[in-house]
């Protein structure tokens, strides 16, 4: 076997295997602050990125034909419950029905700020604000300062994710959201 060949194949094994890996907790390398979106919830009332200053936001993208979606749903909600913590769902793939959102939200008891956030397809859509959603689930997480401190490919860890916050509010003790 050649050279190159072999090569080739090592780096397409190791992009594979990169790949088929258990979803991790992708940390950014350098934060980068939030475009301050703003989006109305299911229920009607709009909001911004900026009025959640001071608290982590999980900005949390699923589908209604993703069971990996609905497999986190617990820990999404009890993140949600944290008084220094936000989640925010937001459904694609439904269009403008805002209704079918918080239906098949509701039915899989997700207790979160639901956003309708209608087809990836749409240029208006909230996905296309915040960043790039490639499979489903996908979050990105905003520290309390507002710049986007992690990508997570995949379903949400609570321990990797109370882990990483924990280590960012020792390193940035004192810090002050600046939103």
């Amino acid at each position: 076997m050649k050279t190159g060949n072999l090569i080739k194949r090592a780096l397409l094994a190791l992009a594979l295997a990169a790949f088929l890996s258990p979803p991790a907790l992708a940390e950014k390398a350098t934060p980068e602050k939030a475009i301050d979106f703003q989006f109305t919830d299911v229920a009607g009332k709009s909001l911004r990125l900026s009025d959640y200053r001071g608290k982590w936001v999980l900005v949390n993208f699923w589908a209604p034909w993703c069971p990996l979606c609905w497999a986190e749903t617990a820990t999404l909600n009890k993140l949600n419950q944290r008084r220094d913590f936000v989640v925010i769902g937001v459904g694609l793939d439904y269009g403008p029905d805002a209704n079918s959102v918080r239906e098949t939200a509701k039915s899989h008891d997700f207790e979160v700020t639901i956003v309708a956030g209608g087809s990836r397809r749409d240029p208006a859509s909230i996905y296309r604000q915040v960043g790039p959603v490639d499979f489903f689930p996908t979050s990105y997480l905003y520290d309390p300062t507002g710049e986007i401190v992690m990508f997570v490919p995949g379903q949400v860890r609570e321990g990797k994710l109370k882990s990483f916050m924990e280590e960012w509010n020792r390193a940035h003790k004192g810090a002050r959201p600046g939103r």
